[in-house]
């Protein structure tokens, strides 16, 4: 009787601990921020216009929905303000938790819910012109930034920011800057629109060797995709891929220079401008490696998106000028490959020395 009764206190003791361990669910009201914001404040702080939020969402809406809405289950415009905070802010998921009333594991797991389903928005909103009325309006635009004929895209990488991912392969994602990353390769139109891009290889990886590997150029090679790409020195000249030259003597050979960089610089442009609306991607990423893609590519579509609906960028300074500094400074031979070389002499003959 008396083991029973020692036993019998020790366990209402065990219960009374657990009891004043288990903390209170707390419950947030859902605030509705289309309808607390105006226009620039909702900018600010989400970093697209009301129209591109209801645009985005009617898109992902049946992908990110709960099965049934009792439990407070989280909505989906909720799941989206949380996505798009966490690209606006790049600061912690606890942040983002306070500022939509869930808890840091609801944010985590949300944040990547939404970025995945934006992320298989890619075919839908990342493309090459599929007709020839598309693509004359995509050369024609590039014509008028500096008389460079028949350019289709602009091809370029940049550096995304990342946390080290740790175990033996880690140091192949340290670039030459000396910091982890992911080299991301876009193309993209004269109005700033990514039509391709590969988000996928290690910050050690060079420019070339993306390119190589790209089912881009596999198309370009086989003449499904027409016209020329305007790369930077960090590629091999190809009869579809032109590059500057590295010592241009002749007045045609400098024109030919003098245009190919500033036809190029939409690509440039276009970094920046998807850095700058969306700085996470400068700031750096803290999550797994397959998170980390699918938040650039969902970067990419949303950016994308954005550029659609002509939505202005965010009159903020949240971008500091170092951020958006990439390391692709590499340059190799340019002249190697003989096609390449006759195609980009025949250019500046045919074309180049005619605007002299």
């Amino acid at each position: 009787m008396y083991r029973r009764i020692i036993f019998d206190n020790e366990n209402a003791i065990d219960d009374e601990v657990i009891a004043m361990q288990r903390r209170p669910k707390t419950f947030y009201e859902r605030v509705n921020y289309l309808e607390l914001y105006d226009d620039h404040d909702f900018i600010t702080r989400f970093r697209i216009s009301k129209a591109t939020f209801n645009t985005i969402l009617r898109s992902i809406e049946n992908e990110i929905s709960p099965p049934s809405t009792r439990n407070r289950a989280i909505l989906p415009p909720s799941k989206l303000y949380m996505m798009l905070r966490y690209l606006a802010t790049g600061s912690f998921l606890l942040c983002v938790a306070d500022f939509t009333g869930v808890s840091e594991s609801s944010a985590c797991r949300y944040v990547h819910q939404v970025c995945r389903a934006i992320a298989r928005q890619r075919p839908n909103f990342i493309s090459f012109p599929s007709n020839e009325i598309d693509r004359n309006r995509a050369v024609n635009g590039f014509y008028s930034h500096s008389r460079f004929p028949r350019v289709i895209g602009a091809v370029d990488c940049t550096h995304i920011k990342i946390q080290s991912p740790g175990g033996d392969n880690a140091e192949v994602f340290r670039n030459r800057k000396g910091w982890f990353s992911i080299n991301t390769q876009c193309i993209c139109n004269p109005w700033l629109k990514i039509m391709d891009i590969v988000a996928r290889w290690p910050g050690s990886s060079h420019d070339q060797i993306i390119f190589d590997n790209s089912n881009i150029k596999h198309k370009f090679e086989t003449g499904v995709i027409k016209g020329y790409l305007l790369g930077d020195g960090g590629y091999e000249v190809k009869p579809y891929l032109m590059t500057p030259l590295l010592n241009p003597t002749t007045r045609s050979q400098q024109l030919y220079n003098e245009s190919h960089i500033r036809t190029r610089n939409v690509i440039e442009r276009c970094f920046g401008v998807m850095k700058r609306r969306f700085p996470v991607l400068s700031k750096g990423l803290t999550v797994n490696l397959n998170n980390t893609q699918a938040i650039i590519v969902a970067c990419a579509v949303l950016h994308n998106i954005c550029v659609d609906m002509h939505d202005e960028l965010p009159d903020d300074e949240l971008m500091e000028n170092n951020f958006i500094n990439d390391v692709n400074e590499n340059h190799i031979d340019n002249l190697v490959g003989t096609r390449g070389r006759q195609e980009r002499d025949r250019l500046i003959n045919d074309h180049f020395a005619n605007l002299l």
